[in-house]
């Protein structure tokens, strides 16, 4: 299967804790930022598989900095993200539902794009400049026994392994588990409606040029760190051997550390086309 994914969301409303905060508690004001994703995915056979994704991310980021450091600076860059690269292994039962990934998140990102006074933090920057392991694990059933109604989970652990300059990004764990109905068709198009929730928790930035961090703090973290709960309603339209599949994820419960900008809702497209 190859696949172009494109994820959109827009940070700027002021969090703090488990709600909204003035904007002046944070000099951030906004981070708007597409995300392009092309990617493949080749199974070797029944059991064994292996996928690459390959981000290009374009950011607009504003925040009060300039010389005297109260002046709203726009910064608007594009680069390649940060690669990941992944094994995937179904051999667990005949029916392929469960299954484990592992891998790795490679520093292909820029972490050093800044303007003349230094107004990017680490954790506004496009790649993170750490290495990681990525750990995940997967398993699908049935609801009804005509196969019509059926439901999915899915979770991945993020663990950084390897940094540079004095910034290591948080941990991060995601899961979401949700059903989906096979029983919708357009002519030869079959529709397949999803409803899932998804749960992610990150512990905060470590290190000196962490969010908060500086020479008077060099633990950092401060401002970074998070739990999130969203509902994600969306929908896929298979006409083989084309799929698109489209959501918006609409956060439910977020408890942020120190201030931090969230965004109102996350929107995700794929287009496959499986060979």
């Amino acid at each position: 299967m190859a696949f172009f994914e494109t994820d959109f969301q827009d940070q700027k409303h002021n969090w703090h804790g488990d709600s909204t905060a003035p904007a002046a508690n944070n000099g951030d004001k906004e981070i708007r930022t597409w995300f392009f994703t092309p990617g493949v995915q080749f199974m070797f056979n029944r059991s064994w598989g292996i996928q690459a994704e390959a981000p290009y991310v374009n950011r607009v980021f504003k925040t009060l900095g300039g010389a005297d450091g109260n002046t709203l600076i726009t910064e608007h860059w594009s680069q390649l993200g940060d690669i990941r690269l992944e094994g995937i292994y179904t051999g667990f039962s005949p029916d392929l539902s469960t299954g484990l990934t592992f891998g790795f998140k490679l520093p292909t990102g820029s972490y050093t794009h800044n303007d003349v006074y230094q107004d990017i933090d680490r954790d506004s920057e496009i790649g993170t400049g750490s290495t990681d392991v990525l750990l995940g694990a997967f398993h699908r059933g049935s609801v009804t026994k005509d196969n019509s109604l059926s439901w999915f989970a899915q979770g991945l652990l993020d663990v950084p392994v390897l940094t540079q300059a004095h910034y290591r990004p948080g941990l991060e764990l995601d899961a979401a588990a949700g059903l989906h109905y096979n029983g919708l068709s357009l002519g030869r198009v079959r529709i397949t409606p999803v409803a899932q929730v998804i749960a992610s928790e990150r512990t905060s930035d470590t290190g000196r040029n962490a969010s908060g961090g500086g020479n008077d703090n060099p633990g950092g973290g401060t401002d970074s760190g998070y739990q999130r709960i969203l509902l994600s309603p969306g929908v896929e339209f298979h006409l083989h051997p084309v799929s698109l599949y489209a959501d918006v994820e609409l956060p439910v419960f977020q408890d942020f550390r120190g201030n931090q900008l969230a965004a109102a809702a996350l929107f995700k497209v794929i287009l496959s086309y499986h060979f």
